[in-house]
């Protein structure tokens, strides 16, 4: 038997009741009061009605608290919303609400709670994508922006424009947040025509939220973070209504596209880079976001390689020690976590347009070999299976300036940098000192690879790493049989040793 739906109205109203003392009181007092006879009654009883009006007000917004807490916090509760389908009654609550022409104040803590249901329950997500919630929320979205369209397809940017207050902030983050609970899915899926105009409709609206301002700085990145995540969920062939405006009056342009929202990105991207906290979380959606861009738009690349890649000139800090762009990113692509490091990695090999002689250049052989051991490009030349992405970048060749073209014979390839001359290590050795030397070597690295301290690894045909299986290069196999013999050797005087010294000490006891 189908459970009935509960009125939304009834659950808050049942809320309500578990709401604070204070205001039940407050509430009491206001049914209570007694009308004083006289010329102001009229408006007496205006401004007593206009009281009510606000108690009742705060106590439902009390209510919404409530439910959001207890759901949040109660599986058992979660279940009880979607069995009693809770999100059907608030969901058209809210549509009432967005498709009247004055917009209703208090939806705070109803787009709140929508959040919550959709976060936490995979079957309600479902429900509100069938119930059209990507278009329905899209003009909600529109109405806290006070969106203009122009020509049908652009967002009229005003930068004129006051900044957003807090309080459509709050709203703006709640939507976007929403959004992303039920937009993720056109990500992992190729999008029909009707999905296609709805992700290009939204990412108009998002354009939108990436170049506004807000009533304080910490409010503005949660809101440009939000909407960097639903950018990320949506299909790459949809966002080039990012950058498909016209020209005229941009602030950033290359080769004649406007290039605002993308340095916007930049700008988010480089504030993320500073916080030390929450990495992974904070900064790998708009690194991947950058990166594939950058692969499918070549103006979009052309203008982050200006910014974060621009032709070199100091070649005596290695990269990871620079204060740059490139050297913040250059330092996370040898971060503990993977992702961060990967994401990084990524970014700065697609700005080289995957060229692996251009990738060592800028960040040096060392921190570039995670990337090129995983992609098999260890040997300097690309995987005949690769050969799909030399064809989405240009010919054009990367231009040196002069400091680097008289620097580069003395660039050390694995730092990538000039570093100062040091001392030859053997200076003043015979050259079977030297031979002996290398014999010692070879034999103590041996001796680490057998204990599975180290282990050796050489690069194959294909440019990935496979393991020497205990063989240096040089060291023959007879070689290392003589060692293993002076190493037993070794071990059995010592052992003969020890013997001896036990003898010696019961000599002594004896006597």
């Amino acid at each position: 038997m189908e459970t009935p739906a509960v009125s939304f109205s009834a659950a808050v109203r049942a809320a309500a009741m578990h709401t604070s003392p204070v205001y039940s009181s407050r509430w009491r007092g206001a049914e209570e009061r007694m009308l004083v006879p006289g010329k102001k009654e009229d408006r007496e009883e205006d401004s007593e009605d206009e009281e009510r009006e606000e108690d009742g007000e705060v106590c439902r917004k009390e209510a919404m608290k409530v439910l959001c807490n207890i759901i949040y916090n109660s599986p058992r509760a979660q279940e009880r919303a979607s069995t009693l389908r809770l999100l059907q009654g608030l969901w058209e609550t809210l549509k009432q609400g967005i498709w009247s022409s004055v917009p209703p104040s208090g939806q705070f803590y109803k787009l709140r709670l929508l959040f919550i249901l959709t976060a936490l329950r995979p079957e309600l997500r479902l429900q509100l994508q069938q119930e059209r919630g990507v278009p329905v929320l899209t003009k909600a979205l529109e109405q806290c922006l006070a969106v203009q369209w122009e020509g049908g397809s652009e967002v009229v940017i005003d930068n004129q424009a006051p900044p957003i207050s807090k309080k459509s902030s709050q709203d703006i983050i709640e939507i976007l947040k929403t959004l992303f609970n039920i937009a993720h899915r056109f990500h992992k899926q190729e999008p029909d025509e009707e999905e296609a105009a709805l992700c290009r409709h939204l990412a108009a609206v998002l354009r939108r939220c990436l170049l506004l301002s807000c009533d304080g700085e910490d409010t503005l990145e949660e809101l440009q973070g939000h909407t960097v995540n639903i950018l990320s969920a949506l299909p790459l062939t949809c966002l080039d209504v990012m950058v498909a405006v016209p020209v005229e009056g941009a602030a950033h342009k290359c080769e004649g596209v406007n290039m605002d929202c993308v340095h916007a990105l930049l700008l988010f991207m480089d504030r993320r880079l500073n916080r030390s906290q929450k990495l992974k979380e904070k900064l790998t959606p708009v690194l991947n976001l950058l990166t594939e861009s950058s692969r499918v738009h070549r103006e979009t690349r052309h203008y982050l390689r200006q910014k974060i890649l621009p032709p070199l000139r100091e070649v005596g800090v290695r990269p990871e020690q620079d204060g740059s762009l490139r050297g913040r990113l250059v330092r996370l692509m040898t971060h503990v976590d993977t992702d961060v490091k990967d994401c990084a990695a990524e970014l700065l090999f697609v700005l080289c347009k995957e060229n692996v002689g251009r990738f060592v250049k800028y960040t040096g052989y060392g921190n570039a070999a995670g990337l090129l051991a995983a992609r098999g490009l260890l040997n300097g030349r690309r995987n005949s299976g690769d050969s799909q992405f030399a064809s989405r970048y240009s010919s054009d060749s990367d231009s040196d300036t002069e400091e680097y073209r008289e620097a580069r014979a003395k660039i050390n390839l694995v730092t990538g940098c000039v570093e100062a001359e040091q001392p030859d290590p053997m200076e003043g050795m015979t050259e079977e000192e030297k031979e002996e030397e290398a014999r010692r070597l070879i034999s103590m690295i041996n001796r680490m690879s057998r204990d599975q301290i180290i282990q050796p690894m050489g690069v194959t045909a294909e440019g990935r790493l496979a393991p020497l299986y205990g063989r240096m290069r040089g060291c023959t196999e007879e070689e290392e049989e003589e060692e293993e013999e002076e190493e037993e050797e070794e071990e059995e005087e010592e052992e003969e040793i020890l013997d001896l010294n036990a003898i010696m000490r019961k000599d002594k006891q004896s006597n």
